[in-house]
């Protein structure tokens, strides 16, 4: 066996935001499952740890470790295609963005995705990261199987017929239950989709968010904060042909003006808050409409080079309208001044345990602010409106909800933490963060 769990590190892990940093004592990259197990039972042995880690892209210490941090990087590449069964068998490890590729090559995709394709399989459905759809869910609730590896060494596979009370709530397991080593998704064949993007007044796509999203099969929006404007997005599928952005209109939309210029204007906006206003302003009128037909993953997924700090609540669809309305009048009436828009997305409900959507229908809210900028007031602000109406935070993004929160809001959370005690009774996959969202 190769000795790539034995290498030490006394160098600071970061996430892609910059806001958690930790210090491993070791860590490790198995090349395979045996290996896997043999850096558990060493780490278990000299009373460390342990914490797989994706491509950093949670803005919450969910991956951060002061014993032994499990890094991916030779734990990727797809196991099977199963065109039988329209599924597809991948590594931990491996990357959204290799995944969608290989997939459309097979012609094939996924049905529902984010709008980035950073991180790794593993790292994404294990903190519950999603897009937007009417009927379609997140990416945990297209899996179909999956290897974990627990606390013990075993190496359980896990789907509705086998172990099938640790694949309810593995699913999205926030890397307390062990380290998920590979992933079996439900696929279907390519498809196109039709994108529509046009600005929208906010007190129109207010007042007809329920129609919005009962018309579209994949709706979202952006409001600017300071402004009465929005940027909307409608997805659907479509007959085509395909129509992809053209060049350069693409690369001045969404590399010109939503990454280098935005990057000047949120750069601006952290040296002169007072001028925040205006900037948004002339940024909520920038884009312009347009329309494009294209694959799944180069319609749902965009560049995202600006870096920020994010925090998302996830609310009973029926409330949505309301608290944003309320996070609106907040912000006008403070002192705050906001250079990120507002992002606000849909799910069905799912059955996956702590699923932000679990057993209900979701609207997300999401707020951001550029990286370095400081946000503890704007947060806690939005915090406090969403958890008047129920909210569940993303559990890889910044919050400050505790266990006995948490448990409130989730209805099977007991069902969650009577498995982890099953799995990982002495907690080698535990952390700060872990002992506060789930307890100890």
């Amino acid at each position: 066996m190769t000795d790539t769990y034995a290498r030490t590190t006394t160098s600071a892990w970061r996430n892609w935001a910059g806001n958690v940093t930790a210090r491993p004592a070791r860590t490790a990259s198995p090349a395979s499952v045996d290996e896997l197990v043999q850096a558990l039972r060493r780490a278990s042995d000299d009373g460390l740890r342990v914490k797989p880690v994706g491509t950093g892209h949670s803005f919450t210490a969910t991956a951060a470790t002061d014993g032994l941090l499990i890094r991916p990087d030779l734990l990727t590449g797809i196991r099977e295609i199963d065109r039988k069964a329209m599924t597809v068998t991948v590594e931990a490890g491996t990357p959204l963005k290799r995944l969608n590729a290989v997939l459309a090559r097979e012609g094939l995709s996924l049905t529902n995705m984010g709008d980035i394709m950073e991180q790794t399989v593993a790292g994404a459905t294990s903190t519950g990261t999603h897009g937007t759809g009417r009927d379609s869910a997140s990416i945990s609730a297209q899996i179909r199987a999956l290897e974990l590896v627990t606390a013990d060494g075993t190496v359980l596979t896990c789907s509705e017929k086998e172990n099938a009370d640790i694949f309810a709530v593995a699913r999205i397991g926030l890397g307390a239950l062990g380290v998920i080593t590979a992933i079996t998704f439900g696929v279907e064949p390519v498809f196109l989709l039709t994108a529509r993007e046009e600005p929208m007044a906010f007190d129109q796509v207010t007042t007809d968010f329920d129609q919005l999203v009962a018309e579209n099969e994949h709706f979202e929006f952006y409001w600017f904060p300071h402004t009465g404007n929005c940027n909307t997005k409608r997805n659907n599928r479509s007959a085509g042909p395909a129509a992809p952005p053209g060049k350069v209109s693409g690369w001045i939309e969404d590399e010109l003006l939503s990454n280098g210029i935005f990057q000047v204007a949120c750069s601006l906006g952290r040296a002169l808050p007072e001028a925040i206003p205006s900037i948004a302003k002339l940024s909520s009128r920038a884009l312009s409409a347009r329309t494009y037909t294209d694959i799944p993953y180069k319609v749902f997924t965009s560049p995202r080079r600006v870096r920020f700090v994010e925090m998302e609540y996830a609310l009973p669809r029926e409330a949505a309208v309301e608290a944003l309305r309320e996070l609106k009048a907040m912000v006008d009436r403070s002192p705050l001044r906001i250079s990120f828009p507002v992002e606000v997305r849909t799910a069905p409900a799912d059955d996956i345990a702590l699923s932000t959507a679990s057993g209900r229908e979701t609207a997300y809210i999401a707020v951001h602010l550029y990286k370095g900028t400081p946000y503890q007031a704007y947060f806690t602000a939005v915090e406090r409106i969403m958890t008047a109406h129920g909210g569940r935070p993303h559990w890889g993004k910044v919050h400050t909800r505790d266990a006995e929160y948490l448990a409130g809001v989730y209805p099977r959370f007991g069902e969650f933490t009577a498995v982890r005690d099953r799995l990982d009774p002495d907690r080698l996959f535990g952390n700060d963060y872990l002992r506060r969202v789930l307890g100890d």
